[in-house]
């Protein structure tokens, strides 16, 4: 279960790391959907071998163990960051303002 304080930050624009049964899986959350109630999910993509995964996290699932905020958004003013599937990591950078 995640705690509260951390749900807070979980936001479009933030790298985070998503441990599942202490499997982390870090990457940029590119979606969060329907608040904090019970269907509530977040989208974190990253670029494994060169293609990008993205999967799709619920909010509520025993699951997930933890979940570590490693940066914040700065200036991200939209809700769906679907873009960036097709920018490079250094467009993303430059255009989001955190690192991929």
């Amino acid at each position: 279960m995640i705690k509260e304080e951390v749900m807070k930050k979980i936001k479009p624009g933030a790298k985070v790391r998503v441990y599942e049964d202490s499997t982390p899986f870090a990457g940029l959350v590119i979606a969060r959907k329907h608040g904090s109630e019970p269907g509530a999910t977040f989208t974190v993509r990253t670029v494994l071998a060169g293609v990008g995964v993205e999967k799709v996290f619920p909010i509520h699932s025993p699951v997930i163990s933890k979940v570590d905020i490693i940066s914040s958004p700065k200036k991200i003013h939209r809700s769906k960051l679907y873009f960036v599937r097709k920018k490079s990591a250094a467009q993303i950078r430059q255009k989001l303002g955190v690192s991929v």
